[in-house]
């Protein structure tokens, strides 16, 4: 009797173990069904989504002047969907205001595009990406949150605009960006720069240069190799002197230089005949200068501008002269 009891305990064992066997079985198979069903319904669901998002994508695509234009202001897109990949004919992109975080790497398949203008944003970096767009001409990023410009942008040959303003963080440029043959407008101001990096003075073809509102100390002495260059703005910096080599920028018609820590005037700059318009206004300047009275009939702005501009810039230079050789002829008239 024991032995048949044994026998019947091991049989119910080995049962009860493949019932266990049988049952965690059906119950894997019963997961891994529902698993890939929510898959199925998943990729169904990503799919109608994506219709959707690219239904409401064609909707902000317009067409002016033959070109395509992808238009979106004011709404909610931190993200933009791979599926806008499928509208990679679009000639323009003008996102602003909608929180975007990040230019998407797909960027690159959007080989048509002229005009990347994603200002007012919150874009943190540029993809290398970036470099695959030959045909660009404009990339319009300020006020944004990038503090990198990749090397890439250099590949970018026909860009002929480029505006970073007020980035913040940005302090360096690569050198691959004097590869641009082509572009004659820059626009680095509200940003974290201390010199005129090497690579913009290197710029063949600029035009327009902005780096007003970031912490200049100095211009490179070789500024004058900006030989097409005619308009400058350098205004709140910490510019303590300009070099000798300014006066040598025969295309300069536009120089703003207010409110530095700028102590004198180069002489030199006296023989500027091009410079129409210059601006010294707040400045710690050595000297004080009286100007002549100006008409009745010019209204209090233009009071203000001329009071620091080119006509102050040549009685200023007039009165350091003044000054330089009454402090010569005193030194002279004491050693005699």
């Amino acid at each position: 009797m024991t032995g048949l009891t044994v026998c019947c305990g091991t049989v119910n064992s080995i049962k009860s173990l493949w019932e266990t066997r049988i049952k965690k079985s059906k119950d894997e198979l019963k997961k891994e069904i529902e698993q890939r069903d929510r898959r199925a319904v998943g990729r169904l669901t990503g799919a109608w989504e994506d219709r959707i998002i690219l239904a409401k994508l064609k909707e902000k695509v317009v067409t002016e002047e033959g070109r395509v234009i992808l238009r979106i202001e004011k709404e909610e897109w931190k993200t933009l969907p791979p599926a806008l990949v499928q509208l990679s004919q679009i000639q323009e992109w003008q996102l602003h205001r909608t929180g975007l975080q990040r230019i998407p790497r797909f960027i690159s398949s959007f080989e048509s595009l002229i005009v990347l203008d994603l200002s007012r944003n919150s874009v943190t970096e540029i993809p290398r990406e970036i470099g695959k767009l030959t045909r660009l001409r404009e990339l319009l990023l300020s006020y944004n949150r990038v503090s990198y410009v990749p090397e890439e942008i250099g590949c970018c040959e026909n860009l002929e605009k480029l505006e970073l303003s007020m980035n913040r963080d940005l302090d360096e440029l690569p050198t691959q960006l004097s590869n641009l043959k082509k572009l004659y407008h820059l626009d680095l101001s509200m940003n974290h720069f201390t010199t005129i990096p090497e690579c913009v003075v290197n710029l063949p073809s600029l035009e327009w240069l902005d780096m007003g509102s970031n912490i200049l100390e100095s211009l490179p002495d070789d500024i004058h190799r900006m030989e097409k260059l005619h308009t400058l703005w350098l205004p709140r910096n910490e510019l303590q002197y300009l070099p000798d080599n300014i006066c040598r920028m025969q295309s300069l018609d536009t120089l703003v230089l207010s409110k530095n820590k700028l102590r004198d005037i180069p002489r030199l700059m006296e023989g500027m005949s091009n410079l129409r318009f210059v601006n010294f206004r707040d400045n710690p300047l050595t000297y004080e200068v009286t100007l002549p009275d100006l008409k009745e009939d010019v209204d209090e702005e233009e009071n203000d501008r001329e009071m620091f501009g080119r006509e102050f810039m040549h009685c200023y230079i007039q009165e350091a002269r003044k000054r330089g050789y009454a402090i010569l002829n005193m030194y002279c008239v004491q050693n005699l």
